[in-house]
């Protein structure tokens, strides 16, 4: 079969502006949770993507871990690629693809470190194996071997098998301040519906946008 010969219909219903919320956090969650109710996997995947020094986009799937009133929150190695292109170019785009509902979010803004103490009460919630993980792994540095990752993380387990882990100061989150969402709903016939709120003082306007 030909890539160019895969195609399907989008019938899950079309999304009209008398259907939408007048603040996009509100919609953003209401949408959020059908996915968790409809069992989607992996339902706060999001896509982040950054842009390096050279202006080549990068992209990578994230975990969202909140959701705020000014702002959408992960978690990362602060020595990572993506927090290096965060410290150049602090704009960053999100991207959520629930396809079995037929729906996309995609979000642009800016992405601001957490406090200090933000970073700790996440970090100290998460599982130990998991703690354990963040502290073995210099997320986007190079590695000979797999073993080399795995024989950090046995180390770092035995070390603090009985005490507990503090936070490695190479570990933090991030808040993306919202400056646009647009949600795409599909529609029969590739007339899919695109709504785009943006901020301007603190006022959200929204426009229709052509598929």
């Amino acid at each position: 079969m030909e890539l160019s010969d895969i195609r399907r219909e989008y019938i899950k219903g079309g999304l009209r502006r008398k259907d939408l919320l007048s603040n996009p956090i509100e919609q953003f969650n209401l949408w959020l949770q059908q996915a968790i109710d409809a069992g989607l996997t992996d339902p706060t995947a999001m896509t982040v993507a950054t842009v390096d020094e050279n202006g080549q986009p990068f992209q990578r799937i994230v975990l969202l871990k909140n959701v705020e009133k000014d702002g959408f929150v992960f978690y990362t190695n602060l020595g990572s690629r993506k927090a290096q292109h965060i410290e150049h170019n602090n704009k960053v785009s999100l991207h959520f693809p629930w396809h079995p509902l037929e729906r996309q979010v995609h979000i642009t803004g800016t992405a601001e470190k957490l406090s200090t103490f933000e970073n700790i009460k996440y970090f100290t919630s998460r599982p130990k194996e998991s703690q354990i993980a963040a502290m073995a792994s210099r997320q986007s540095s190079r590695i000979s071997a797999r073993g080399v990752l795995e024989g950090k993380y046995l180390e770092l387990k035995k070390k603090f098998e009985q005490g507990e882990i503090p936070v490695p100061s190479f570990w933090g989150g991030y808040r993306v301040k919202v400056e646009s969402i647009e949600f795409w709903q599909g529609g029969e016939h590739r007339l899919h519906d695109r709504f785009l709120f943006t901020q301007q003082d603190q006022q959200w306007s929204t426009e229709r946008l052509a598929p």
